[in-house]
């Protein structure tokens, strides 16, 4: 774990930062790339980019406040605001960036999900090497493994001001390699054949919820409600019903959906 890659004087740089940066970058070059044959989409990629950042950084805030530690917010409103305090939840991020994208390609007179679709692969991509922040910032980590071996996270992390020394499960890894496993596969069914539009990121996000259901059982950094599920887990089960839904409604006749 590195929280701090470097510091002069007064100033820090912090690892989380500088991969979450890399990860937009890179998942935007993906995207700009598999555009290459919708240059009407790929013109408009870099500012819906911009706008669906925002925007993601506004949604994960919020999930994180409403849905995560709505308890410790609710006495401390005036630290809503302070997202360098706290953490953000990247679900509510997708929802986010999901709602800016359908207002801009509205806005754009653009196929939202043609364009969801040109996105799909480096969002899951930028997903899987933002877990490499937590990692290195030792945050989203496991419970302890109670078997003698596991993730041991330094003094100043998160997972040690909760576990200690405690050998713990390796979930935030886990899910990096889940995400860069669903990354293949949205490009092996891109190039297999000609989909449905929505599909890719339709499929993505019922496979990347469905990887998030599971190892939500091993993370140690939430509260648990009805059956022992955490609040990402009752996240993951409503983003694969409203998948299944919209795809079910994708793939009716135009004339039928229309009405």
């Amino acid at each position: 774990m590195l929280q701090i890659l470097f510091s002069i004087g007064g100033f820090s740089l912090r690892s989380y930062g500088v991969v979450v940066a890399l990860a937009i970058i890179i998942g935007l070059g993906v995207a700009y790339h598999l555009a290459s044959s919708e240059k009407e989409y790929r013109q408009h990629l870099l500012d819906l980019v911009v706008y669906a950042v925002i925007g993601a950084i506004i949604g994960a805030r919020l999930w994180q406040v409403f849905f995560y530690e709505w308890g410790y917010y609710s006495l401390h409103p005036a630290e809503i605001l302070m997202i360098w305090h706290g953490g953000m939840a990247i679900q509510g991020a997708l929802v986010g960036a999901f709602i800016v994208g359908w207002i801009y390609t509205r806005k754009h007179r653009l196929d939202f999900w043609k364009m969801a679709d040109i996105a799909a692969p480096g969002i899951i991509l930028g997903q899987g090497i933002g877990r490499i922040a937590c990692f290195l910032n030792g945050d989203a980590f496991g419970s302890p493994t109670k078997l003698g071996f596991g993730l041991v996270y330094p003094a100043g992390t998160p997972a040690y001001a909760t576990y200690g020394s405690q050998p713990l499960w390796p979930a935030e890894v886990w899910e990096g390699q889940w995400d860069m496993v669903v990354f293949a596969l949205i490009i092996i069914l891109a190039r297999w054949r000609k989909w449905p539009k929505g599909s890719l990121f339709l499929t993505y996000i019922v496979l990347y919820s469905l990887g998030r259901f599971g190892l939500e059982f091993l993370r140690g950094d939430g509260a648990r409600y009805l059956f022992n599920w955490t609040s990402a887990q009752w996240s993951s089960v409503g983003m694969i019903v409203i998948a299944l839904i919209s795809t079910a409604v994708l793939s009716l006749p135009r004339s039928i959906a229309k009405a």
